[in-house]
């Protein structure tokens, strides 16, 4: 057996357990779990003592707020940052941290990304999907099933199929590139110990973070259409 298929046992071993006839990827759960956990520090560290000049972690998170406010801006207008900054705001921070959590050092605990399951990318994708939905609907009512005749009657199945392949489409990047970043750090790691590891735990990071962002910017642009549309 090579390295990368020892890699591939290492990370996909989602510790199933069936429950009621239904499997549950185990492992998923914790680092799942784990991941909410360390969000939910995240924000209570940002929000517990609010000064009128931040510092330290309340910093950060004021920084990424304004930034990701500011794209959700841009793209949606006022009224689409107000209303969905509390979802893209925790949508993006659960995807960093989960990405990041396959790249922890082993201190003896089987670190994984929840991410680099299917089910959890899939997880993530569908609710943006039926979001875009709902809101189109919340906002325009039924006229908004226009989008799918523009901009021409032909384009129906088109259109159609764009909206079913979306979030397979979402889920599948985000899953296959931390799945194989994973893979290729635990092969660097049996193969040079020692130095390259570290340098590509480093790039991890910066893939973990590009990948969240990726996933983050794809949603705000599949939510903006609503909101152009009740200016048009």
């Amino acid at each position: 057996m090579g390295a990368a298929d020892q890699a591939s046992n290492e990370i996909i071993h989602y510790l199933p357990t069936v429950f009621q006839g239904v499997t549950i990827n185990m492992q998923t759960m914790y680092m799942s779990w784990a991941t909410m956990i360390i969000v939910i520090l995240i924000v209570a560290a940002a929000t517990s003592k609010r000064d009128l000049v931040p510092s330290g972690v309340q910093n950060i998170v004021e920084m990424f707020i304004e930034w990701l406010g500011g794209l959700m801006e841009s793209n949606m207008g006022v009224e689409g940052r107000r209303l969905l900054t509390p979802f893209i705001i925790t949508l993006f921070l659960y995807i960093f941290v989960g990405n990041e959590m396959g790249m922890l050092p082993n201190f003896g605990i089987h670190f994984t990304s929840p991410t680099n399951d299917i089910n959890v990318a899939l997880g993530l994708s569908i609710p943006v999907a039926l979001l875009v939905y709902v809101i189109g609907i919340a906002k325009q009512g039924p006229a908004y099933f226009k989008h799918f005749i523009k901009p021409f009657a032909v384009f129906l199945p088109l259109n159609i199929l764009e909206d079913l392949v979306r979030p397979v489409t979402m889920a599948a990047r985000l899953f296959g590139n931390i799945l194989a970043g994973e893979i290729l750090l635990i092969v660097l790691n049996k193969l040079t110990p020692w130095i390259i590891p570290d340098l590509w735990i480093g790039f991890s990071l910066i893939i973990g973070f590009l990948q969240a962002f990726i996933f983050t910017m794809l949603t705000i642009v599949a939510l903006s259409p609503v909101f152009k549309a009740l200016h048009n």
